[in-house]
């Protein structure tokens, strides 16, 4: 997983309330378990038009939110079913953070697994950080895991908490397989020393 220190980039508005994984990625695309090529399903339902052609309207399709890294959202984000395409989805149309007043958890926790940090702020917060994503292509907000702070495009700055475990997580890339590994001495040595009182096993 790669690590998250300091993000800089273009942060998208969407000022929707109780987006759930099925319109962060509708059902026709979870017939694959590859963690590529979902970009092009996410939010497929605004993006594209019935006849499939795309929707310019959608905020992602404008020109000053094509690449942006960041998401700017409105409250319970990532409700609805477990699924963990949704934040696939997300890192492979290359958002990396998300930020929300609250989080649905189970997609809360994928992210963390996936190296998408998922940012909490007050109300308060997100009102400014929303107005500052809807500047098009002035739109740029810098996210600091280590100083816990994101900066907005005029210089303000709006501080976050988040478990210290979590922030760990994110700043060295350890998704659970990363934690396991960390521990392959430890297991190693038991392994050797089991096989030794238990040759039979």
């Amino acid at each position: 997983m790669d690590k998250f220190v300091k993000l800089t980039g273009v942060a998208a508005p969407l000022p929707v309330v109780n987006i759930d994984t099925d319109m962060i990625i509708p059902k026709d695309y979870l017939k694959t378990i590859k963690r590529t090529g979902l970009g092009t399903g996410l939010f497929a339902e605004a993006r594209y038009n019935e006849d499939g052609s795309v929707n310019e309207d959608f905020v992602l399709n404008k020109p000053a939110y094509q690449n942006a890294k960041i998401l700017v959202a409105g409250d319970n984000f990532g409700c609805g079913s477990s699924r963990e395409h949704a934040p696939w989805a997300l890192l492979d149309f290359g958002i990396r953070c998300v930020i929300s007043t609250s989080f649905a958890d189970i997609f809360y926790n994928n992210c963390f697994k996936n190296g998408i940090l998922p940012v909490v702020v007050s109300p308060e917060d997100l009102e400014k950080l929303m107005d500052d994503a809807s500047r098009g292509s002035n739109a740029v907000l810098t996210v600091d895991l280590e100083s816990q702070e994101i900066t907005g495009p005029d210089g303000g700055k709006i501080t976050f908490e988040l478990d210290a475990f979590k922030r760990h997580c994110m700043l060295n890339g350890l998704d659970d397989i990363g934690l396991t590994l960390e521990k392959v001495s430890s297991i190693d040595t038991f392994e050797k020393a089991n096989a030794t009182l238990h040759p039979w096993a």
